[in-house]
């Protein structure tokens, strides 16, 4: 073919990438090619990080819709307060419990204490001096603790992470297991080797991980109706191999997948292959989405403007530090307030409307 001076030949270049929900996942078009730069999620969009897309959620997007959107309405629905035996009650309350490791628990308490000792900037401190939250029938639980791991909220035989959770947070608060309702869930594992996409890769593990955790969850607590997940905050400037990039960034495909993995069995699929049944339905597992995303590159700013400098980083350069803390917690406070899945049971003078 001749192209004249005037003729111009668009060529759309498509490329197969992976969307990572089973074991061996089918491949789907992504714009613009594979490239192993690492771009935060959320502006990824249809393009592709190695074989995989991005977007919080299905097909590069990062809006909650459809149906699962509509599971997210009736399980909030269903948050209300509740006695100490899980009935409801006029006087009664509900609990949302943080869910994770150190640098959740840095991020939600600041200082790892209850709601009476928090210290700023963590997100519990910024909610309780924000008088637009409910603080009348909502009760915010910091049940994460340094060094736990995500084996740790397994709920296997020998765990005691729930029962610490009781023993000193709930039952002192005058709560019991029946009243959490809602929890933020970051977790991670230390040491991680194995980078995507290599089969056995850390963030495939931590994958199956949630689905375990979502299951332990929903057992322990019996009126879970949602969790919310989020993943690693940057590790670029990392001192240690404690969690250092690329696998800070790749956690958040864990998530991904996790939530991928249970709108396609609630459409219709099987079980993941890696995480498991998940199907709310049945109270196998709460209804999984996407918490706040946290990560970005460094002094980058992604599209909303967030960046990680140095001086928001402990010395080690992986647990946050006090302005750390700070913008962890105003991206969950602001997240609670404005989500069409959360806004009703988190501010107050909010009713939650029935299916």
């Amino acid at each position: 073919m001749t192209i004249g001076p005037r003729t111009f030949l668009l060529v759309l270049v498509v490329v197969a990438c992976s969307s990572g929900n089973t074991t061996n996942p089918a491949p789907v078009s992504c714009v613009g090619g594979t490239d192993a730069t690492r771009i935060p999620i959320n502006d990824l969009g249809q393009s592709c990080y190695l074989e995989f897309r991005g977007g919080l959620y299905l097909e590069g997007s990062n809006v909650l819709s459809g149906a699962h959107l509509e599971a997210g309405r009736a399980a909030a629905a269903q948050i209300r307060p509740l006695d100490v035996n899980g009935q409801p009650s006029a006087s009664g309350k509900y609990v949302l419990l943080s869910i994770g490791m150190s640098n959740t628990t840095q991020e939600f308490c600041n200082d790892g204490a209850q709601a009476r000792t928090c210290l700023s900037p963590g997100f519990m401190a910024q909610a309780a001096a924000d008088p637009a939250v409910n603080h009348a029938t909502l009760v915010l639980v910091n049940g994460a603790a340094g060094g736990k791991a995500a084996p740790s909220w397994f709920g296997t035989a020998g765990d005691t992470e729930y029962d610490r959770i009781r023993t000193t947070w709930l039952t002192p608060l005058g709560l019991s297991e029946q009243q959490v309702q809602i929890a933020w869930v970051k977790v991670a594992n230390p040491g991680p080797t194995t980078r995507l996409p290599n089969a056995n890769a850390d963030a495939y593990v931590l994958e199956g991980q949630l689905g375990q955790i979502a299951r332990a969850l929903k057992m322990r607590y019996p009126n879970l109706r949602q969790i919310f997940l989020s993943s690693r905050i940057y590790a670029g400037y990392a001192t240690t191999t404690l969690n250092p990039e690329p696998y800070a960034y790749e956690n958040a495909f864990s998530v991904k997948w996790a939530i991928e993995s249970q709108i396609a069995q609630m459409a219709g699929g099987t079980a993941g292959a890696r995480t498991g049944d998940l199907n709310y339905d049945t109270g196998m597992a709460p209804w999984l989405a996407w918490g706040p995303y946290l990560w970005a590159a460094g002094t980058s700013p992604r599209s909303d403007g967030l960046t990680w400098v140095t001086t928001d980083f402990a010395p080690d350069g992986t647990h946050p530090a006090t302005s750390g803390r700070q913008k962890v917690g105003a991206q969950l406070l602001t997240f609670l307030k404005t989500s069409p899945v959360t806004s009703c049971w988190f501010l107050a003078g909010q009713i939650c409307p029935g299916p």
